[in-house]
């Protein structure tokens, strides 16, 4: 069964009304302005490709919307006393989609592709510290750490389980399951039209049962703007509003009678990153420079419209890993000057600084479509003016920015974000064996001293241990500021008010997705063949 082209219906259905109570049917249509780069999630690297990646396979553990573990394949498991032996037994009956049976053959042959050398993943570092990995049996699983390895669990509930009868023994670079992927998860790959939508069929051998919506369509449109006219037609069900939208732009009687609007702290947060390879960015006095010439609290104002707070570092304010206590760099432009002084930069007649003849002037590059980062630039570009640096600003169509400048360190400086973590540990964003092409230390950050305390954040069971070791790396990239670290955004996604079972927990608002459902009465799409 697969997903047809949707139609509207011929008059206004009045959506919100009294629940009556789960039904199955109708379709989720959410958009990206940004396609997916590929269905291999060891490959992938983008928000876009994990979307969809996440609804067609399954890991073994997952995390419920209060952040705790839960299973997912796995309907058990056991640590061993000493912390390093992890015993993970499967649930039966799981089917790939092609009918084949779940075993723990394909989660040891993930394991394996995730090691191997030849698998050009940013994620194998987790997977390199097993020292041994097993089955016992065709639903037993089993992994063993060297030493401690305080994300151990948590790394079991971001691997996707891949199906072994389907790639074993091929090049998975080259495999047709990039654009046409076979999992567990709740929904089946359906097409992808390159630059236009990925539509995805509800899994009916679900092992979890089947879902309430008969599918998810997830639909390439190019910029925000034009997204926001579809979601103004009720021709999308989901989108993360911009603060002038969310504020202004939606505050009128029939957007409220289609759609919910919600308002949280993600675990994200916006940097401008640069390219430390570049010789104009080695000196990390003039890294300070920079972030002082930047006014954040600005940016949150004009471009946030205060829906957000400014970052200083990695982690989102208010969790145990936090240190408030970092070094701020707050806006001073006299001091930015006097720190280019000191790094050897000069004033030339015009304004601009210079050294050895060469005035500082760099580009900013980020991705088509995204206006809050595009504004953030240009408020960035004017602020390095006023204090003598010229700044040039570049926008690239998303697939391109990851693949070509992204993954390939071709850029002086970016402005982009991260989606963090629920554990503390980013050994993959800034340990310095993480710069290879299409690993996520793309700046080519290097400080033996964060390598160290990477490590030992890692490698304790100890949370106070932990909690000393995530400070003092915060005072570090303070002190350093391989990025200016900018801002949290405030989450704030509308969602038709047909869906219900919507409930924002800690964990966000999607972590449930697989639980929506439109009642009977409400219902706007169907499913039917191509």
């Amino acid at each position: 069964m697969t997903i047809a082209g949707c139609g509207s219906p011929e008059k206004e259905i009045v959506y919100g009304g009294p629940d009556t109570g789960p039904a199955y049917g109708d379709l989720f249509i959410n958009a990206s302005i940004g396609d997916a780069s590929t269905l291999l999630p060891p490959l992938a690297s983008d928000s876009a490709s994990f979307d969809i990646i996440g609804l067609v396979y399954n890991r073994l553990l997952k995390y419920d919307g209060d952040l705790t573990l839960v299973g997912e394949l796995a309907e058990s498991w056991e640590v061993s006393p000493d912390g390093l032996t992890i015993t993970f037994k499967l649930r039966r009956g799981v089917k790939w989609h092609d009918g084949a049976a779940c075993t723990a053959k394909d989660v040891l042959f993930t394991y394996q592709v995730m090691v191997d050398p030849k698998t050009p993943t940013a994620y194998s570092g987790d997977y390199l510290q097993v020292k041994k990995a097993e089955i016992p049996d065709d639903y037993t699983f089993q992994v063993t750490y060297g030493q401690p390895f305080a994300p151990a669990l948590g790394s079991w509930a971001s691997l996707n389980i891949l199906p072994r009868h389907l790639l074993e023994g091929k090049d998975i670079t080259q495999s047709p399951l990039a654009r046409n992927p076979v999992g567990t998860g709740p929904y089946r790959f359906g097409e992808w039209k390159a630059g236009e939508k990925i539509a995805l069929a509800y899994n009916p051998d679900y092992f979890e049962g089947r879902v309430y919506l008969n599918g998810y369509i997830f639909l390439i449109k190019p910029d925000t703007a034009t997204m926001f006219l579809e979601l103004k037609s009720g021709n999308i069900d989901q989108m993360n509003l911009t603060p002038l939208q969310y504020t202004r732009q939606t505050e009128y009687p029939k957007f409220a009678r289609m759609y919910n609007k919600y308002r949280y702290m993600p675990f994200t947060y916006v940097y401008l990153g640069y390219n430390l390879k570049d010789g104009r960015f080695k000196d990390r006095r003039v890294r300070q420079a920079l972030t002082l010439a930047v006014n954040k609290q600005e940016i949150i104002e004009g471009v946030l419209m205060g829906l957000g707070q400014e970052s200083y570092g990695p982690y989102k304010p208010g969790t145990w890993f936090y240190n408030p206590d970092v070094p701020k760099f707050s806006y001073d432009p006299a001091r930015a000057k006097a720190l280019l002084a000191e790094a050897g930069y000069q004033p030339g007649p015009d304004g601009i600084f210079a050294k050895n003849g060469i005035p500082f002037e760099f580009t900013i590059l980020t991705n088509q479509g995204n206006d809050i980062r595009v504004r953030t630039a240009e408020i960035i570009q004017r602020r390095l003016q006023e204090i003598g640096i010229r700044v040039k600003i570049r926008t690239v169509e998303w697939a391109t920015f990851i693949k070509q400048f992204i993954e390939k360190s071709h850029f002086e400086a970016v402005l982009l974000g991260w989606n963090t973590g629920l554990d503390p540990d980013q050994y993959d964003i800034w340990h310095s064996s993480k710069t290879r092409p299409g690993e996520l230390n793309f700046i080519h950050y290097k400080n033996p001293e964060v390598d160290k305390l990477l490590e030992e954040g890692r490698h304790t069971f100890d949370k106070e241990k932990r909690r000393r070791a995530y400070f003092r790396l915060q005072e570090i990239l303070a002190e350093d500021q391989p990025y200016t670290f900018l801002f949290v955004p405030d989450a704030l996604p509308a969602i038709s008010k047909r869906f219900r079972g919507v409930k924002p927990a800690a964990a966000g608002i999607g972590y449930n997705f697989t639980q929506w459902y439109v009642p009977k009465g409400e219902q706007k799409y169907t499913l039917s063949p191509y």
